[in-house]
């Protein structure tokens, strides 16, 4: 279990408590003010009522959830054409380890390995290694050079640093209490690693609200220390009878300060036009809390990135190895498929992103991904999120908001243009890099301002820099959004006819509506779906 208490002060005193009732203290949490025991069942009432107690939660399990990657995204382009390649970004890889030593995470110039860092909170080993092969595959998506085939299967930013940080076994199963141990590591050394991004690929059940649940709120610290926070979906978006299933967004990508990545596949192809959801990519809303997720989706089928010769992947996954196009006495490369594989495509992209925009905080990473991405018809919010990444767009965003004001917008003609804030969809201006959203004081999501002054995020158009606040639905003037609400209890537009995120939970059966569209008319039917 993970007992927290409500302050660092009350912390010594709550063990004793723990010890005195049977327990036995495993690991220190220092992140959410509490620490991880083994309790015996009939001291959980008790302790569960002590003042000192601010909340006990279950140590849940976690599991672990290129050449066409690149350039269906347009990371390719981001690195010939801006020159960008993640130089001088950490990132921290939360996961079952990595092989340092394999030729595509070498350096270049040195020859040496580009895993800065890494820490066993498994086996408490040394030296890298990954006995299961995920933490592999994700690093190499993120940042192999493909030195093994000739440049042809390289991460999105391969010139990024690595801190990779175990947290799975030779299994592929942890616990929550690694994970939050590992996000603690990476906030106590952003500084010594110039740590921006935390890739988690790893996900578990959502049992409790965001906002008290240890890994989430975990998350939520890294966040506030301005590092961004990129999280899978899941792979819950087929039910057990073949249908499409809502509502399987894992933990802690339900969080809403986390950038949750969905599944899209890229057919084969280096052409967007063909690019479809992956069957299996979760789709929101988040369980308890009802929130609109994933942000965005990436590509996640038949992802061609990093094998381990000497971990179990290799054996289990042998049927989807991959030669390269040098000699080598194993075979370097593995294919596969999941939102875990989706994620590090984000990931390797916030690191080209902050790369060329130093400067950038995790909300304005979120929004400038929300905003440049493509929309694809067909799909809702809950499957799509705000669109398929584009990669190219975001860099080119991140790299104008870092320049005078002076410095032309870039072309948005296939651009959402929209950011999913909370629950809200907003549009109808351009996002400006003096909005107060992206203040790191700024919680993804909150009506307003701590002090109460409203969010803003932009200018509506770039002659006249006027306003926009969030909730704007008016072609970027300042305004009201009315939701119309018809005798079935189904919101099915605004007043204005603007295409908006998703419904109620509260009709007369129960039943959450998945809403998109930009009717507003009671003809236009809804998409409803029976909560699980």
């Amino acid at each position: 279990m993970i007992i927290s208490a409500p302050d660092g002060t009350s912390l010594s005193f709550l063990t004793q408590v723990v010890q005195w009732s049977g327990g036995e203290l495993k690991r220190w949490l220092p992140l959410v003010n509490g620490f991880v025991a083994d309790l015996p069942n009939a001291a959980l009432s008790d302790l569960a009522e002590h003042p000192l107690v601010s909340h006990i939660a279950i140590d849940r399990l976690v599991v672990g959830a290129m050449e066409r990657t690149s350039s269906t995204v347009g990371a390719g382009a981001v690195r010939q054409e801006l020159g960008y390649d993640g130089a001088g970004v950490g990132v921290a890889i939360i996961d079952s380890g990595a092989s340092a030593y394999l030729d595509d995470l070498s350096d270049g110039s040195s020859g040496g390995p580009r895993v800065d860092q890494f820490v066993d909170f498994v086996n408490g080993r040394k030296k890298a290694y990954d006995d299961y092969g995920h933490g592999t595959h994700v690093a190499g998506i993120i940042a192999g050079n493909g030195f093994d085939s000739g440049g042809l299967r390289t991460g999105i930013a391969p010139a990024a640093r690595l801190i990779v940080l175990k947290v799975l076994d030779d299994s592929g199963q942890g616990r929550i209490s690694d994970v939050i141990a590992a996000i603690d590591y990476a906030i106590a050394h952003k500084d010594a690693f110039n740590i921006r991004v935390i890739n988690l690929s790893v996900a578990t059940g959502v049992y409790e609200p965001y906002d008290v649940d240890p890994l989430t709120l975990a998350a939520q610290r890294a966040v506030n220390a301005g590092i961004v926070v990129v999280a899978a979906a899941g792979n819950y978006g087929r039910a057990p009878q073949g249908g499409t299933r809502y509502g399987g967004i894992t933990a802690p990508g339900n969080a809403p300060w986390v950038l949750t990545v969905g599944a899209s596949s890229h057919m084969g192809t280096v052409d967007r036009a063909d690019d479809t959801i992956a069957v299996f990519s979760s789709r929101g809303p988040t369980a308890i809390n009802n929130g609109a997720k994933p942000d965005v989706v990436a590509p996640g089928v038949g992802i061609e990135s990093l094998s381990n010769p000497e971990s179990a992947f290799y054996v289990t996954k042998a049927n989807y190895l991959l030669s390269g196009s040098v000699p080598t006495w194993y075979q370097p490369y593995l294919s596969l498929s999941g939102t875990s594989m989706a994620a590090p495509v984000v990931t390797g992209t916030v690191a080209l992103m902050l790369q060329a925009n130093p400067n950038l905080t995790p909300n304005a990473v979120k929004a400038i991904i929300e905003y440049s991405a493509q929309q694809y018809a067909g799909y809702d919010r809950l499957t799509q999120g705000a669109g398929f990444l584009n990669a190219k767009g975001a860099v080119e965003l991140a790299q104008t908001l870092a320049a005078s004001n002076d410095t032309e917008y870039p072309s948005t003609a296939d651009w959402s243009t929209q950011v999913v804030w909370g629950n809200r969809l907003i549009q109808g201006g351009q996002l400006a890099a003096d909005g107060n959203a992206w203040w790191m004081s700024t919680t993804w999501g909150a009506s307003v301002m701590p002090d109460g002054e409203e969010i803003t995020w932009g200018s509506a158009f770039s002659d006249t820099g006027q306003n926009v606040v969030w909730g704007s639905q008016c072609g970027g003037a300042d305004c009201e959004t009315t939701w119309s609400v018809f005798d079935s209890g189904v919101v099915i537009g605004t007043d204005d006819g603007d295409t908006v995120v998703w419904g109620t939970s509260d009709d007369d059966e129960g039943d959450t509506v998945v809403w998109g569209t930009s009717c507003s008319d009671p003809s236009c039917d809804p998409v409803i779906w029976n909560a699980p």
